[in-house]
């Protein structure tokens, strides 16, 4: 043990500790392609072995934002690593990507092994539920840039899709319905004015909010959408995926969308969380503006051809996800809220 640097913060044996503690939860993560084990200076995955003919990676980066604020407030630290892989594989599957393996990043002002395992185990679940694996990551112990209670969480995760049935939106067109797909909440978008509501209206995390605390409805963990998805694009053409994050339905769904196309939403197709309507009235949030800022209920966009809708919703409704007609593209730009 160094003592010297144990002096300046950084515990090295609590590393160690980290590194015992998740192993067992990384191993659960194994898929096919997966080489070496975690404690290598790269995670190592074989392409070759999913016998693809023009296989195209696509990668995703991202991390959960101030909603650690909230996690950190509740010392509740067991999903926040979920809501890192969803931000990143549901970017991916927007391409049409299935996940192949994901890497974290975590970043703390004091090492405590136990709450670290939390936050990978996590990751860990996370994983298991897009069907990655977790090949790698690292932690960082960093007395002086954080407090000693304090952490922050990024990912990075990579995917693989044949270059043949590769999603780019080419093929939206004026007329294509869009089916949305239930969200579980808030997911990791718009903390910030969630925080401000909170402190303004000098709301309790313990609060009741629809049968469970406030807390427990902010914290629910951002929903993984890829097993569903990767079923619906099996059997159905799908034009276009969009994964509804920061900015909303206005800043998401014309990223998919031609020159002089928009979208027409039809308000009431689907039903908006209690969550979101809490967060409306007590932060005195303009209706419209939700729109702008959060999911409203819907995580997930895909933009179909109409005569596919049906089938689209029953294989949806099939995998246990509830999915609704909320939407078209139209010929005319923009974003219009009915």
């Amino acid at each position: 043990m160094s003592s010297t640097y144990g002096k300046a913060g950084v515990n090295l044996e609590a590393g160690y500790e980290v590194v015992r503690r998740i192993k067992k939860h990384v191993s659960s993560t194994d898929r096919l392609g997966v080489m070496g084990n975690i404690g290598s200076f790269g995670g190592m995955f074989d392409l070759s072995l999913l016998n693809m003919k023009e296989p195209v990676l696509v990668s995703g980066t991202d991390g959960v934002g101030t909603k650690l604020v909230l996690a950190q407030m509740m010392d509740k630290h067991d999903t926040i690593g979920q809501d890192v892989v969803a931000m990143c594989v549901n970017d991916c599957l927007a391409q049409g990507a299935e996940p192949l393996f994901f890497l974290d990043y975590v970043a703390v002002g004091k090492n405590e092994p136990a709450k670290i395992e939390q936050i990978v185990k996590g990751v860990a679940d996370g994983c298991i539920l897009a069907g990655c694996a977790l090949i790698g990551g690292e932690t960082a112990e960093m007395p002086g840039m954080y407090a000693e209670d304090e952490y922050d969480i990024a990912g990075f995760s990579v995917g693989v899709v044949e270059k043949s049935k590769l999603i780019d939106g080419s093929k939206v067109k004026v007329g294509d319905k869009l089916v949305g797909i239930a969200s579980s909440g808030v997911h990791s978008n718009g903390f910030s004015l969630v925080r401000k509501i909170l402190k303004d209206a000098n709301i309790n995390l313990n609060d009741d909010l629809d049968g469970r605390t406030v807390g427990e409805a902010l914290l629910a963990p951002t929903k993984i959408y890829i097993k569903p998805v990767l079923n619906v694009l099996k059997d159905v053409d799908v034009h276009a995926i969009c994964h509804i994050t920061g900015g909303g339905f206005d800043e998401n769904i014309p990223r998919v969308l031609k020159d002089g196309q928009g979208i027409k939403i039809n308000h009431g197709s689907w039903p908006i969380l209690p969550v979101f309507k809490f967060l409306e009235e007590k932060g005195n949030v303009d209706h419209r503006e939700m729109f702008n800022v959060y999911n409203m209920g819907i995580g997930m966009v895909i933009v179909v051809d109409e005569k596919d809708v049906d089938k689209t919703i029953e294989i949806l409704k099939a995998n246990n996800e509830d999915a609704y007609l909320i939407g078209e593209v139209t010929d005319k730009p923009g974003v219009v809220i009915l």
